[in-house]
Protein backbone atom coordinates (compact mmCIF):
# COMPACT_ATOMS: atom_id res chain seq x y z
CA UNK A 1 0.00 0.00 0.00
CA UNK A 2 1.82 3.37 -0.76
CA UNK A 3 1.50 6.44 0.81
CA UNK A 4 -1.77 8.01 -1.10
CA UNK A 5 -3.47 5.05 -0.39
CA UNK A 6 -2.80 4.69 3.12
CA UNK A 7 -4.09 8.44 3.57
CA UNK A 8 -7.14 7.58 1.50
CA UNK A 9 -7.97 4.32 3.89
CA UNK A 10 -7.20 6.44 6.71
CA UNK A 11 -9.99 9.23 5.50
CA UNK A 12 -12.82 6.84 4.30
CA UNK A 13 -12.36 4.73 7.66
CA UNK A 14 -15.12 5.25 10.09
CA UNK A 15 -14.78 8.92 12.13
CA UNK A 16 -16.59 7.71 14.90
CA UNK A 17 -14.34 4.74 15.66
CA UNK A 18 -11.59 7.32 15.60
CA UNK A 19 -12.93 9.59 17.69
CA UNK A 20 -13.56 6.76 20.10
CA UNK A 21 -10.03 5.66 19.64
CA UNK A 22 -8.02 9.18 20.26
CA UNK A 23 -10.40 9.99 23.44
CA UNK A 24 -9.81 6.47 25.46
CA UNK A 25 -6.23 5.85 24.24
CA UNK A 26 -4.28 5.52 27.60
CA UNK A 27 -0.81 4.54 26.22
CA UNK A 28 2.89 4.23 27.66
CA UNK A 29 6.22 4.64 25.56
CA UNK A 30 9.58 3.65 27.25
CA UNK A 31 12.59 4.58 25.31
CA UNK A 32 16.03 3.30 25.98
CA UNK A 33 19.25 4.82 24.80
CA UNK A 34 22.62 3.51 24.42
CA UNK A 35 25.02 5.52 22.30
CA UNK A 36 29.10 4.93 22.57
CA UNK A 37 30.84 6.84 20.08
CA UNK A 38 34.51 6.85 19.88
CA UNK A 39 36.91 8.42 17.37
CA UNK A 40 40.68 7.32 17.91
CA UNK A 41 42.70 10.26 16.77
CA UNK A 42 45.16 8.70 14.25
CA UNK A 43 46.89 11.60 12.58
CA UNK A 44 50.21 11.29 14.15
CA UNK A 45 50.45 7.98 13.12
CA UNK A 46 49.56 8.78 9.65
CA UNK A 47 52.76 11.54 10.06
CA UNK A 48 55.28 9.01 11.03
CA UNK A 49 54.24 6.37 8.05
CA UNK A 50 54.50 9.43 5.85
CA UNK A 51 57.87 11.02 7.25
CA UNK A 52 59.91 7.63 7.88
CA UNK A 53 61.06 7.20 4.22
CA UNK A 54 62.75 10.63 4.24
CA UNK A 55 64.07 9.45 7.56
CA UNK A 56 65.55 6.67 5.92
CA UNK A 57 66.99 9.03 3.00
CA UNK A 58 69.03 10.96 5.68
CA UNK A 59 70.37 7.99 7.29
CA UNK A 60 71.40 6.63 3.76
CA UNK A 61 72.96 9.58 3.31
CA UNK A 62 73.86 11.82 6.32
CA UNK A 63 75.78 14.87 6.95
CA UNK A 64 79.29 14.23 7.88
CA UNK A 65 82.90 16.41 8.86
CA UNK A 66 86.60 15.74 8.88
CA UNK A 67 88.01 15.66 12.25
CA UNK A 68 92.26 16.04 12.14
CA UNK A 69 93.23 14.81 15.47
CA UNK A 70 97.29 16.24 15.76
CA UNK A 71 99.87 14.66 18.43
CA UNK A 72 103.48 14.85 18.33
CA UNK A 73 104.89 11.23 18.46
CA UNK A 74 108.34 9.72 18.45
CA UNK A 75 109.59 10.00 14.86
CA UNK A 76 109.27 5.95 14.83
CA UNK A 77 105.34 5.79 15.95
CA UNK A 78 104.55 8.21 13.13
CA UNK A 79 101.98 6.58 10.85
CA UNK A 80 101.92 9.40 8.05
CA UNK A 81 103.89 12.16 7.12
CA UNK A 82 102.09 15.62 5.95
CA UNK A 83 102.98 18.84 4.62
CA UNK A 84 101.95 19.93 7.77
CA UNK A 85 104.14 17.98 9.71
CA UNK A 86 107.08 19.30 7.83
CA UNK A 87 105.60 22.89 8.86
CA UNK A 88 105.61 22.00 12.29
CA UNK A 89 109.22 20.79 12.52
CA UNK A 90 110.42 23.89 11.01
CA UNK A 91 108.77 25.39 13.38
CA UNK A 92 109.91 23.34 16.07
CA UNK A 93 113.73 22.72 15.84
CA UNK A 94 114.04 21.50 19.16
CA UNK A 95 112.73 18.29 17.67
CA UNK A 96 115.55 17.80 15.23
CA UNK A 97 117.71 15.30 16.58
CA UNK A 98 120.43 14.96 14.00
CA UNK A 99 121.53 16.90 10.74
CA UNK A 100 123.52 15.85 8.02
CA UNK A 101 125.33 19.51 6.20
CA UNK A 102 126.60 17.24 3.50
CA UNK A 103 123.68 16.01 2.58
CA UNK A 104 121.06 17.44 4.12
CA UNK A 105 119.29 15.04 5.40
CA UNK A 106 117.02 15.53 8.74
CA UNK A 107 116.82 13.32 11.72
CA UNK A 108 114.34 14.38 13.50
CA UNK A 109 113.56 12.02 17.04
CA UNK A 110 109.62 13.17 17.06
CA UNK A 111 107.53 14.34 14.39
CA UNK A 112 103.87 16.05 13.73
CA UNK A 113 101.16 12.86 12.81
CA UNK A 114 97.99 13.63 11.75
CA UNK A 115 94.92 11.25 11.90
CA UNK A 116 92.58 12.37 10.01
CA UNK A 117 88.87 10.39 10.69
CA UNK A 118 84.71 11.33 9.58
CA UNK A 119 82.46 11.86 12.15
CA UNK A 120 79.01 11.87 12.16
CA UNK A 121 78.41 13.97 15.30
CA UNK A 122 77.12 17.18 13.44
CA UNK A 123 74.05 19.13 15.04
CA UNK A 124 71.66 17.95 12.36
CA UNK A 125 72.49 14.02 12.09
CA UNK A 126 71.83 14.53 16.17
CA UNK A 127 68.40 16.31 15.58
CA UNK A 128 67.55 13.57 13.74
CA UNK A 129 69.30 11.19 16.13
CA UNK A 130 66.68 12.94 18.87
CA UNK A 131 63.59 13.11 16.41
CA UNK A 132 63.44 9.00 16.00
CA UNK A 133 64.04 8.68 19.74
CA UNK A 134 60.97 11.45 20.72
CA UNK A 135 59.11 8.72 17.98
CA UNK A 136 59.51 6.06 20.04
CA UNK A 137 58.70 7.82 23.46
CA UNK A 138 55.23 8.84 21.98
CA UNK A 139 54.19 5.86 21.05
CA UNK A 140 55.88 4.08 24.40
CA UNK A 141 53.13 7.15 25.56
CA UNK A 142 49.95 6.66 23.05
CA UNK A 143 49.91 2.67 23.90
CA UNK A 144 49.98 3.28 27.86
CA UNK A 145 47.15 5.60 27.21
CA UNK A 146 45.31 2.70 25.66
CA UNK A 147 44.14 2.70 22.07
CA UNK A 148 41.12 1.26 20.35
CA UNK A 149 40.32 1.57 16.74
CA UNK A 150 37.23 4.05 16.19
CA UNK A 151 33.58 2.53 16.34
CA UNK A 152 30.28 3.68 16.68
CA UNK A 153 27.28 2.04 18.95
CA UNK A 154 23.77 3.19 18.39
CA UNK A 155 21.30 0.92 19.99
CA UNK A 156 17.59 2.20 20.51
CA UNK A 157 14.51 -0.07 22.14
CA UNK A 158 11.04 1.10 22.31
CA UNK A 159 8.49 -0.70 24.29
CA UNK A 160 5.21 0.75 23.81
CA UNK A 161 1.98 -0.66 25.80
CA UNK A 162 -1.36 1.09 25.22
CA UNK A 163 -5.09 0.29 26.42
CA UNK A 164 -8.57 1.81 24.48
CA UNK A 165 -12.07 1.40 24.05
CA UNK A 166 -14.16 2.20 20.40
CA UNK A 167 -17.42 1.48 21.63
CA UNK A 168 -18.10 -1.71 23.18
CA UNK A 169 -14.68 -2.83 22.22
CA UNK A 170 -11.39 -3.08 24.39
CA UNK A 171 -8.23 -2.84 22.49
CA UNK A 172 -4.69 -3.73 23.90
CA UNK A 173 -1.85 -2.69 22.03
CA UNK A 174 2.25 -4.06 22.58
CA UNK A 175 4.72 -2.78 20.58
CA UNK A 176 8.36 -3.19 21.05
CA UNK A 177 11.12 -2.31 18.64
CA UNK A 178 14.80 -2.84 18.69
CA UNK A 179 17.56 -0.95 16.21
CA UNK A 180 21.09 -1.77 16.79
CA UNK A 181 23.86 -0.60 14.66
CA UNK A 182 27.76 -1.11 15.28
CA UNK A 183 30.01 0.42 12.38
CA UNK A 184 33.97 0.69 12.21
CA UNK A 185 34.79 3.57 11.47
CA UNK A 186 38.05 4.94 9.68
CA UNK A 187 41.77 4.57 11.00
CA UNK A 188 41.07 0.59 12.05
CA UNK A 189 43.90 -1.69 12.43
CA UNK A 190 45.54 0.48 14.75
CA UNK A 191 47.38 -2.23 16.42
CA UNK A 192 48.60 -3.35 13.44
CA UNK A 193 49.54 0.02 12.49
CA UNK A 194 51.88 0.86 15.41
CA UNK A 195 53.54 -2.39 15.15
CA UNK A 196 54.17 -1.93 11.75
CA UNK A 197 55.74 1.84 12.47
CA UNK A 198 57.80 0.07 15.17
CA UNK A 199 59.54 -2.08 13.09
CA UNK A 200 60.42 0.53 10.64
CA UNK A 201 61.55 2.95 13.13
CA UNK A 202 64.01 -0.30 14.57
CA UNK A 203 65.37 -0.32 11.16
CA UNK A 204 66.19 3.49 11.43
CA UNK A 205 68.39 2.29 14.70
CA UNK A 206 70.72 -0.01 13.04
CA UNK A 207 71.95 2.75 10.37
CA UNK A 208 75.70 3.50 10.69
CA UNK A 209 75.12 7.14 11.78
CA UNK A 210 72.69 6.58 14.50
CA UNK A 211 74.63 3.95 16.01
CA UNK A 212 77.48 6.07 15.98
CA UNK A 213 75.47 8.62 17.65
CA UNK A 214 74.22 6.68 20.16
CA UNK A 215 77.85 5.51 21.64
CA UNK A 216 78.62 9.50 22.22
CA UNK A 217 75.90 9.33 24.71
CA UNK A 218 74.59 12.93 23.72
CA UNK A 219 71.58 14.88 25.13
CA UNK A 220 68.85 15.19 23.11
CA UNK A 221 68.11 18.06 20.84
CA UNK A 222 65.51 19.89 22.39
CA UNK A 223 63.37 22.68 20.85
CA UNK A 224 63.22 25.29 19.54
CA UNK A 225 65.17 23.77 16.06
CA UNK A 226 67.99 25.55 14.69
CA UNK A 227 66.96 26.56 11.29
CA UNK A 228 70.50 25.41 9.97
CA UNK A 229 70.91 25.33 5.13
CA UNK A 230 70.61 22.00 5.85
CA UNK A 231 67.59 21.96 7.68
CA UNK A 232 65.61 24.51 5.88
CA UNK A 233 66.82 23.52 2.58
CA UNK A 234 66.64 20.02 2.41
CA UNK A 235 63.49 18.55 1.34
CA UNK A 236 64.19 15.29 3.89
CA UNK A 237 64.83 17.59 6.57
CA UNK A 238 61.50 19.35 6.04
CA UNK A 239 59.41 16.58 6.53
CA UNK A 240 61.48 15.62 9.41
CA UNK A 241 60.73 18.84 11.43
CA UNK A 242 56.94 18.85 10.49
CA UNK A 243 57.26 16.09 12.53
CA UNK A 244 59.20 16.95 15.25
CA UNK A 245 56.43 20.15 15.19
CA UNK A 246 53.73 17.84 15.44
CA UNK A 247 54.73 15.73 17.99
CA UNK A 248 55.48 18.67 20.14
CA UNK A 249 51.60 20.66 19.49
CA UNK A 250 49.77 16.86 19.76
CA UNK A 251 51.69 15.24 23.06
CA UNK A 252 47.77 15.14 24.76
CA UNK A 253 45.54 14.60 21.66
CA UNK A 254 44.17 10.91 22.50
CA UNK A 255 40.89 11.48 20.03
CA UNK A 256 37.37 11.91 21.36
CA UNK A 257 34.90 9.18 23.27
CA UNK A 258 31.18 10.33 23.23
CA UNK A 259 28.84 8.19 25.51
CA UNK A 260 24.99 8.96 26.48
CA UNK A 261 22.92 6.22 27.54
CA UNK A 262 19.22 7.23 28.52
CA UNK A 263 15.99 5.62 29.92
CA UNK A 264 13.16 7.74 30.08
CA UNK A 265 9.34 7.54 29.54
CA UNK A 266 8.24 9.69 26.63
CA UNK A 267 5.17 12.10 26.27
CA UNK A 268 6.05 13.82 23.48
CA UNK A 269 5.69 14.35 19.75
CA UNK A 270 7.30 10.36 19.50
CA UNK A 271 4.11 8.96 21.97
CA UNK A 272 2.05 10.30 19.62
CA UNK A 273 3.16 9.64 16.69
CA UNK A 274 3.21 6.09 17.73
CA UNK A 275 -0.97 6.15 18.92
CA UNK A 276 -1.20 7.94 15.52
CA UNK A 277 0.08 4.76 14.23
CA UNK A 278 -1.88 2.65 16.19
CA UNK A 279 -4.99 3.73 15.66
CA UNK A 280 -4.03 3.11 11.82
CA UNK A 281 -2.93 -0.38 12.85
CA UNK A 282 -6.21 -0.46 14.68
CA UNK A 283 -8.45 0.55 11.58
CA UNK A 284 -6.65 -1.98 9.00
CA UNK A 285 -8.18 -4.27 12.03
CA UNK A 286 -11.33 -3.45 12.48
CA UNK A 287 -11.71 -3.48 8.38
CA UNK A 288 -11.79 -7.48 8.94
CA UNK A 289 -14.93 -6.86 10.95
CA UNK A 290 -17.93 -8.25 8.57
CA UNK A 291 -20.84 -6.41 10.72
CA UNK A 292 -18.99 -2.96 10.55
CA UNK A 293 -21.21 -1.02 8.92
CA UNK A 294 -18.52 1.82 6.95
CA UNK A 295 -19.84 5.01 6.69
CA UNK A 296 -20.74 6.34 2.94
CA UNK A 297 -18.82 9.39 2.05
CA UNK A 298 -18.41 11.13 -1.35
CA UNK A 299 -15.18 12.39 -3.09
CA UNK A 300 -15.91 15.88 -2.00
CA UNK A 301 -15.81 15.05 1.97
CA UNK A 302 -12.67 12.82 0.79
CA UNK A 303 -11.25 15.56 -0.54
CA UNK A 304 -11.98 18.05 2.44
CA UNK A 305 -10.66 15.60 5.01
CA UNK A 306 -6.98 14.66 3.02
CA UNK A 307 -6.72 18.49 2.79
CA UNK A 308 -7.46 19.08 6.31
CA UNK A 309 -5.52 16.58 7.47
CA UNK A 310 -2.20 16.96 5.42
CA UNK A 311 -2.62 20.74 6.58
CA UNK A 312 -2.64 19.79 10.06
CA UNK A 313 0.81 17.71 9.57
CA UNK A 314 2.26 20.70 8.32
CA UNK A 315 1.26 22.85 10.68
CA UNK A 316 2.82 20.15 12.98
CA UNK A 317 6.33 20.34 11.33
CA UNK A 318 6.34 24.58 11.36
CA UNK A 319 3.60 25.71 13.89
CA UNK A 320 5.11 29.39 12.98
CA UNK A 321 3.77 28.94 9.20
CA UNK A 322 1.55 32.29 8.73
CA UNK A 323 -1.55 31.51 6.77
CA UNK A 324 -0.57 33.42 3.86
CA UNK A 325 2.55 31.41 3.82
CA UNK A 326 0.75 28.17 3.54
CA UNK A 327 -2.05 29.29 1.11
CA UNK A 328 1.14 30.33 -1.63
CA UNK A 329 2.68 27.02 -0.82
CA UNK A 330 -0.80 25.10 -1.66
CA UNK A 331 -0.84 27.75 -4.58
CA UNK A 332 2.32 26.89 -5.73
CA UNK A 333 2.02 22.93 -5.50
CA UNK A 334 -1.49 23.17 -6.87
CA UNK A 335 0.16 25.19 -10.16
CA UNK A 336 2.82 22.69 -10.34
CA UNK A 337 0.06 19.54 -10.72
CA UNK A 338 -2.73 20.83 -12.18
CA UNK A 339 -0.86 23.05 -14.94
CA UNK A 340 2.48 21.52 -15.74
CA UNK A 341 2.27 18.71 -19.00
CA UNK A 342 1.94 15.22 -16.89
CA UNK A 343 1.88 12.49 -19.29
CA UNK A 344 -0.16 9.84 -17.00
CA UNK A 345 -1.50 9.33 -13.47
CA UNK A 346 1.74 7.42 -12.07
CA UNK A 347 3.65 10.92 -12.41
CA UNK A 348 0.73 12.73 -10.51
CA UNK A 349 1.13 9.98 -7.76
CA UNK A 350 5.17 10.24 -7.53
CA UNK A 351 4.89 14.07 -7.82
CA UNK A 352 2.36 13.52 -4.54
CA UNK A 353 4.63 10.82 -2.96
CA UNK A 354 7.65 13.11 -3.44
CA UNK A 355 6.37 15.80 -0.92
CA UNK A 356 4.53 13.75 1.40
CA UNK A 357 7.82 11.58 2.41
CA UNK A 358 9.56 15.22 2.82
CA UNK A 359 7.11 15.30 5.72
CA UNK A 360 6.87 11.85 6.66
CA UNK A 361 11.07 11.82 6.51
CA UNK A 362 10.83 15.51 8.54
CA UNK A 363 8.27 13.31 11.66
CA UNK A 364 10.80 10.70 11.78
CA UNK A 365 13.66 12.90 12.38
CA UNK A 366 12.04 13.88 15.66
CA UNK A 367 14.60 14.13 18.55
CA UNK A 368 14.28 11.80 20.82
CA UNK A 369 14.29 13.71 24.15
Amino acid sequence: MDDLKVLEFYNSSNTNEIKSFNNNIDSALNVKLDYNKVETDTGWIDKMELTIPYLDNILRNPNRFIVNEEDVVKIELARRITVESIKHLSRNTNLIQDYDKKTGDVRPSKILNINKEESFNTYENRFIYSLIKNMQFYIARKKSSGIQDSFCKDNKFLTYNGVTKVGKENVNISLNLKSEKNDKLKGNNIEDRISNLEVKIADLTRADVYKSIDKLHIALVTSPIKKTNMILKNVNFQYALDLWNYMQENIDENGTNVKEKKDYNDNGDLKKYIDETMMLNYLVMSSLNKDSKKEEINKEEVSEKLIANMVSKVLDVNESLSEEQLKNIVSKQYAVIKYKNIENDMEIQRRFKKHLNEYIKKVSEAELI
